[in-house]
């Protein structure tokens, strides 16, 4: 007689049923009843929020400066993920927690801390604003403020990837003659670039819905420096409540547009690569030998 399995979790009907509702109180719900809500506009008038010159400028804002943090996170997150996982240094602990600060860290004492920072009169404003750049209270602040905040996304996604690759593949690639480059390019980039860019995704998505860190350095001035969660919680407090659900619902259709984007092609990328020869034989070609 076989023997019955015993399982801790609950079985799956059991576990799918309260994943569902879970998840529906506390995403499908919040969500179905905002687009709702816009609804009763009509898809004409949302539209003409959604391109109207100032909702324009926030969407440009907001959407271009979370693109660059993500990209700036993208390649010194790699860098710090290698250099923690790699490299034994004094204090690397303290290092390691470091990257952790901004998740701790209130938002809005990030915001002020680099204003303070990097405002006309602060310990690095008064050196780098009489050379032509300005950071505090203009786009470039919002661009600093979003890369502060969305590092440990990259570097702790990054991380165990990066441990999971055996060094001996590194020293396999050399001893057959490959280069630093390419046993990086043909052998490491390949293997990291699925956890990369599901870094980059979550970075950018963090970085787009963020507004604590933000309205303390951007100086939020209309069609300069203004991001669309600034411009929401300005029509709220004028009491437009459909103009800001119209925003609302603006904002999420283009990030789910773009974190699809960027899914199916995280998915495509780690398809071809499990599809792929064993790293052992990539650093072999990476050598030269076929």
């Amino acid at each position: 007689m076989a023997a019955k399995t015993h399982r801790v979790l609950p079985g799956f009907g059991l576990a799918l049923g309260y994943t569902l509702v879970y998840l529906s109180l506390l995403i499908l719900l919040p969500l179905g009843g905002m687009v709702l809500k816009a609804s009763e506009l009509g898809f004409g008038q949302i539209i003409d929020i959604a391109l109207s010159e100032r909702s324009l400028a926030a969407f440009r804002v907001t959407f271009g400066a979370s693109l660059i943090a993500a990209l700036i996170n993208g390649f010194f997150g790699l860098i710090v993920a290698w250099i923690l996982v790699r490299y034994p240094f004094p204090g690397k602990r303290f290092v390691d927690a470091l990257v952790d600060l901004p998740f701790a860290l209130p938002t809005a004492v990030a915001g002020i801390t680099l204003a303070t920072l990097y405002a006309g009169n602060g310990w690095l404003g008064r050196y780098i604003e009489p050379l032509g750049f300005k950071v505090a209270y203009t786009p470039w602040g919002i661009v600093v403020a979003l890369t502060f905040i969305t590092l440990p996304f990259v570097v702790r996604t990054l991380q165990p990837v990066i441990e999971d690759i055996e060094t001996e593949v590194e020293e396999a690639a050399a001893s057959l003659g490959a280069s630093r480059w390419q046993t990086f390019v043909k052998v490491i980039f390949p293997a990291i670039f699925p956890a990369l860019l599901t870094g980059f995704a979550l970075a950018f998505a963090r970085a787009v819905g963020e507004y604590g860190s933000v309205i303390f350095i951007a100086g939020n001035l209309p069609l300069i420096s203004e991001i669309t969660p600034l411009l929401i919680i300005s029509k709220l407090e004028q009491y437009d409540v459909l103009g800001a659900t119209a925003l609302a619902v603006v904002m999420l259709g283009l990030s789910f547009i773009l974190l699809l984007a960027v899914n199916v092609l995280q998915w495509w990328t780690a398809n071809r690569h499990k599809n792929n020869e064993p790293l052992e034989v990539t650093a072999a070609k990476a050598g030269g030998v076929a």
